[in-house]
């Protein structure tokens, strides 16, 4: 009697580790994702300025557009929170849209070699990002149902383990930038 009764403490305490340790690894692959999508908005971030600053050797005088670009790169770049993100990002999503809508009006600067690389860049890091942000949803997504499947969220109540905000792309940021003319 005594063996089976120390049989079942062993079986639950090797069950209570082996969930918290799930818990831990699923934190660590949500972080890591959420890492993934920064790497890509950095990237994103990096281009903007020499974007604006090829679009403006041509246009000069569309001051607003760049100012409004300006803004929501600097407001993006600040932001850490997901949903703030999510935010941020659907604002420097139509300020980038502004910027080539100018750059429509000029036919010599889509012709312009360094503005083709930039736009080819920019739609690379796009997709790149739009691979990260459906990473992140994923795993979150294993995160949050194991947070509620019984007996798993005895654990994850017990230890504090608490569901994530998936990344949602607002509708202004409904799929890749679009670069083309």
């Amino acid at each position: 009697m005594l063996y089976i009764l120390l049989a079942i403490v062993v079986i639950i305490a090797a069950w209570l580790v082996a969930t918290y340790n799930s818990f831990v690894s699923l934190r660590a692959r949500v972080r890591n994702a959420w890492a993934q999508i920064d790497v890509q908005l950095r990237m994103r971030y990096d281009l903007i300025p020499n974007m604006v600053e090829t679009v403006k050797g041509y246009a000069a005088h569309e001051k607003e557009v760049f100012s409004q670009v300006s803004e929501a790169r600097s407001r993006a770049m600040s932001v850490t929170s997901v949903t703030g993100k999510e935010e941020a990002e659907a604002s420097l999503t139509g300020a980038i849209r502004s910027l080539f809508a100018v750059a429509e009006a000029y036919p010599e600067l889509r012709a312009n070699e360094n503005f083709q690389t930039l736009q080819k860049q920019l739609e690379d890091v796009e997709k790149k990002l739009a691979f990260s942000r459906q990473f992140y949803n994923d795993t979150v997504m294993k995160l949050n149902e194991k947070t509620e499947k019984f007996p798993a969220v005895l654990v994850a109540k017990s230890f504090g383990f608490e569901q994530e905000p998936y990344f949602q792309a607002g509708e202004e940021s409904q799929g890749p930038v679009q670069v083309k003319f």
